[in-house]
């Protein structure tokens, strides 16, 4: 209210030195939260920006790569038409697990992509990316940008960010790491280990929006060098020139995002911040973490039921109804259940597929969410299943009886007929 209330269109520091002065004091704040490396605050060459969402962070952070890498040849001596040819040879890397934000990305920028396997936990492995860029290197392509992604959108999935780095180490790899979903979790001390290799990454980013109680849109990007970003993304019409702006001495955010103008939204993160402190915020991410185990207890309580295809990460419970019969038997049960517990509007749950499995997806973040609504929530769809899956075998008892009924009463007849005429 108060953002939009001020008004402000702070697409320069001239236009709003407090919406830019406070968006780079509240992004230090979270960056020392995670706990990121030093480079990506703003007092170095690094620093952070908001963003809308994280997709808007992945193009471009996909362009400040593409700026650094073609600037590697400029250096070298190509001209403007070489620089054009080596453009179409650039390539970018995701697994497929990665959020579709990153094709899209590489769809505007008019870039190659490739989505990479991934192994039984849905992990991006070092070695993957190692032996897949080698190949691509080989048939004349330009590997220049690799997203790593803490919390995948399907699993929660962590890929394996230290062997990327050593995958790409030597190269001019852009390494950018995801972590829209899990990131707000890297605030709490049981999260830290993660940051080795992300502190080895060129950009970071997570949505305050999700699982930091912050209203959308609010996607923090940090990046280590920002030069590239605002190098790839600058452009200074006369109207825009201010003394202010040419003396180096202050940010315009206008040149680290795609749009010019933006809003001032570094007050919901002040707000946020101040309101709740690092303990509060630290005790809802762990809240809800710990609410989603008691669901998942609950889930594995039911071993004939249900099946737990994913390893547990985060605040995320995947799982799938169980059918002996078959997986396309298993889809079936599994998307009658998420379609009758979403249909009876006590509780909304989202769906995907791994794998050709048939998934859905158990994910608490309100903090007025307790405990007793998550035994509702289970008891709810346990009710639900049972009812679905006595639906399945009446129907299947009835197919079956049916068919015993055909074979009685035609079948046996019209063979007793034709053996009693081959005599």
């Amino acid at each position: 209210m108060y953002s939009d209330m001020f008004n402000v269109i702070g697409f320069n520091w001239l236009s709003s030195p407090a919406c830019t002065e406070l968006e780079s004091v509240v992004l230090d704040w979270m960056g020392k939260l995670v706990g990121l490396d030093q480079k990506f605050h703003s007092d170095g060459r690094g620093g952070g920006v908001i963003q809308g969402t994280a997709s808007e962070a992945t193009l471009v952070t996909l362009l400040a790569a593409k700026y650094r890498m073609l600037e590697e040849y400029k250096a070298k001596g190509a001209d403007e038409e070489k620089l054009r040819t080596l453009s179409t040879r650039l390539i970018a890397y995701g697994s497929d697990q990665t959020h579709i934000c990153l094709k899209k990305a590489t769809m505007i920028a008019n870039i190659l992509f490739r989505a990479l396997p991934t192994d039984d936990n849905f992990s991006l492995c070092g070695e993957t990316v190692k032996q897949e860029m080698e190949k691509d290197i080989t048939n004349g392509l330009i590997p220049f940008f690799i997203v790593g992604t803490i919390g995948t959108t399907n699993s929660a999935a962590i890929d394996k960010i230290t062997d990327i780095v050593d995958a790409i180490k030597g190269t001019n790899v852009w390494l950018h790491i995801d972590a829209a979903y899990a990131g707000s979790a890297l605030i709490c001390p049981e999260y830290k280990y993660l940051l080795e290799g992300i502190n080895q990454a060129d950009s970071f980013d997570l949505n305050m929006h999700k699982g930091l109680l912050t209203n959308f849109d609010c996607s923090c990007l940090w990046i280590k060098e920002r030069k590239y970003l605002i190098n790839a993304l600058s452009i200074t019409p006369d109207i825009l020139k201010n003394s202010v702006s040419e003396s180096g001495m202050v940010l315009d955010f206008r040149d680290w995002q795609i749009s010019l103008g933006r809003r001032f939204r570094a007050l919901k993160i002040w707000f946020v911040i101040r309101t709740y402190g690092a303990k509060g915020l630290r005790e809802h991410v762990m809240k809800t973490h710990k609410l989603a185990n008691r669901f998942r207890s609950k889930i594995q309580q039911y071993p004939d039921l249900f099946i737990i295809p994913t390893t547990p990460n985060f605040g995320l419970v995947n799982f799938y109804v169980k059918s002996n019969d078959s997986l396309k038997n298993s889809n079936k049960l599994t998307e009658m259940v998420s379609n009758r517990l979403n249909e009876s509007g006590k509780i909304y749950l989202t769906q995907t597929k791994m794998r050709e499995q048939y998934i859905i997806r158990f994910a608490p973040g309100s903090p007025l969410t307790t405990e007793k609504h998550i035994d509702q929530a289970f008891e709810l769809l346990l009710k639900i299943t049972q009812e679905v899956t006595m639906v399945i075998i009446c129907r299947s008892q009835n197919k079956l009886s049916y068919t015993i009924n055909v074979i009685n009463e035609v079948v046996i007849p019209v063979f007793l007929v034709l053996k009693e005429k081959a005599k």
